[in-house]
């Protein structure tokens, strides 16, 4: 990790073309402003954890059964098939 000390007005760049600003500084509350392209994603930390939970959640084996998700629940496969088109 790089730490740095920064004055309001004075920047820190990141490769070629992201380049962080330090807009303005209050007791301990520090306001940037980052210039990057618009296919870089950029989060606070708390959201970009509370994204990554949720994903984690979402890739989880769900416990259903299939059979019940099917159209017509409660008719077998085969009366599907059987079934003239309407």
């Amino acid at each position: 990790m790089l730490v740095l000390t920064r004055k309001p007005r004075q920047q820190i760049m990141i490769g070629d073309n992201i380049v962080i600003n330090v807009v303005e500084v209050q007791g301990e509350n520090v306001r940037i402003a980052i210039d990057a392209p618009r296919d870089i994603k950029i989060y606070r930390g708390e959201i970009y954890r509370s994204i990554q939970e949720e994903n984690q959640k979402a890739a989880q084996k769900a416990d259903v059964d299939l059979h019940d998700a099917l159209p017509g629940k409660g008719i077998s496969e085969s009366e599907i098939k059987e079934k003239p088109d309407a």
